[in-house]
């Protein structure tokens, strides 16, 4: 069982990815019920896009709204039993990131994994991000490099149009885990614009392997007490 919080509030794309941004959000005796994404409701979705009137309405909140909403999305909604919940913030170190460790930390969240591109001024961001992990105390479970070269759809030849290897540098310097490296796929961007099933439709996809690998890299991680 697997919930997915999505606390991007002024770019909430998480529905569209699961090709649910159409469904509503209702409340019960516990707070509100997530959206399943799922037949088998093992995985459970919350978002600020299913509370817009209008899908293109722009959040424009200062910081205690932003922080309330984060709050209740952690403790007003009726989650259930979960094994895991992923909370997937927006880049940077403000509001949305402070109240999220805050809400969670009652909790004892098993870490963070940041994701970084190979370029050295987004490596700087993700390195600000380790800084604000280590202030607030959370353990960092590894780091991801995204877009890391390119895959072309016709000859599956990997090009590193952006460089490579920053973040398993950034890794190396921060004494934390390198979980792995994620190509750019025309056919995994292709399932994310769609709300497509990428395992079931891509399997032969060069990402498929890397994502399954980091995959399990996280469950081994986090099977592990920290230390």
């Amino acid at each position: 069982q697997v919930g997915i919080l999505d606390v991007d509030l002024c770019g909430p794309s998480i529905p569209r990815m699961f090709r649910v941004q159409d469904n509503d959000v209702h409340q019960c005796d516990s707070g509100w019920v997530p959206v399943f994404v799922d037949q088998d409701k093992s995985i459970s979705l919350m978002s600020i896009g299913f509370l817009l009137e209008k899908p293109d309405d722009a959040v424009v909140w200062r910081g205690p709204k932003k922080n309330a909403l984060i709050k209740q999305f952690v403790a007003d909604v009726a989650w259930g039993d979960l094994d895991f919940l992923i909370v997937d913030t927006p880049p940077g170190t403000s509001d949305e990131h402070i109240s999220t460790v805050e809400a969670l930390r009652p909790y004892k969240p098993l870490g963070a994994i940041l994701v970084t591109t190979p370029q050295a001024v987004s490596v700087g961001d993700v390195r600000r991000e380790l800084t604000f992990c280590k202030k607030t105390g959370l353990r960092v479970l590894g780091i991801v490099e995204n877009m890391s070269g390119f895959v072309c759809p016709h000859c599956s030849e990997c090009t590193n149009i952006f460089s490579k290897g920053g973040g398993e540098e950034l890794a190396k310097h921060a004494g934390v885990p390198f979980l792995g490296c994620v190509p750019l796929d025309p056919q995994l961007s292709r399932s994310l614009e769609e709300g497509r099933d990428f395992i079931q439709e891509f399997p032969k996809s060069a990402a498929f392997p890397a994502l399954t690998r980091i995959a399990q890299h996280i469950l081994d991680g986090t099977s592990q007490p920290s230390s």
